[in-house]
This record gives structure tokens, sequence and C-alpha cells, in this order.
């Protein structure tokens, strides 16, 4: 079976979060990979409503074989995954300019693919955790 990978912050797992993580499901074996706080701090610019370790314990309680990302190299899990098919959400930005050519740096070939959203207007993190 193919090996799939998403990334996100998942800063309190809703409907939104689901519906993208079983569509990347469906394009392999799949490990999801969760922000580190100080990424999200980074990116955001603040930090996550919830910490890492309580955002990782949702998505192993809701069934998904989930890991923190790196502290460091955002794409080191790509050299040690290997993954097939990386799944990006509709909405997702960081880190994804670059995937291209950091596969290509990285001798690895995966497809890259975006995900619909699921009803955004209504199931969107930023609306959701005003």
């Amino acid at each position: 079976m193919p090996k799939a990978i998403a990334f996100g912050t998942f800063d309190g797992f809703h409907p939104g979060h689901k519906f993208y993580l079983d569509a990347a499901a469906s394009h392999g074996d799949l490990t999801v990979v969760v922000a580190r706080d100080a990424t999200v701090e980074k990116v955001k610019g603040r930090a996550p409503r919830r910490n890492e370790d309580a955002r990782l314990a949702d998505l192993i309680a809701a069934g998904y074989n989930a890991i923190l990302g790196s502290t460091g190299d955002k794409y080191a899990i790509l050299s040690e995954m290997k993954p097939d098919v990386i799944c990006l959400g509709y909405d997702q930005e960081a880190f994804t300019e670059k995937l291209p050519v950091v596969l290509a740096e990285r001798g690895l070939k995966a497809e890259i693919i975006r995900l619909s959203a699921f009803q955004p207007e209504t199931y969107k993190s930023s609306l959701l955790n005003r």
C-alpha cells in the first residue's frame, strides 16, 4: 500500500480536520504530522490554544497514526518516511511552496495533492477558535 502523509496544527480537532485526514487516508497508509508548538507560533504569530501533546493525543484518540513534527528540519520526516503521496489541506501554505524542490534535493518522488475543503465557512480553525 502507498504511504501517505498529512500535516497540520489541529488546534481543536473538528469535522473539517476529520474530512481532510480521511481524504488523505484514501491515498495510502496515512501518517499525520502534528506541528510543534514553536512552529505554530512562528508560522501563525501566536501560540496554539492547546499544546502539542494535547493536539497529538486528540488525533491518536480519533484513530489516526499521528506523530509530532521536527523541531529542526521541517522536511526531515519526508526523508525518514519516503511517502508516495503528500496530502495538503485546501488552505495549507506553510512549508508547501518549496516541496517540489525539497523532494528533488532529497532524491524523493512523491505525488503532492491538495485536498478539498469541507464546509470551510463553518469548519475552519481560525473561525472556530475566535
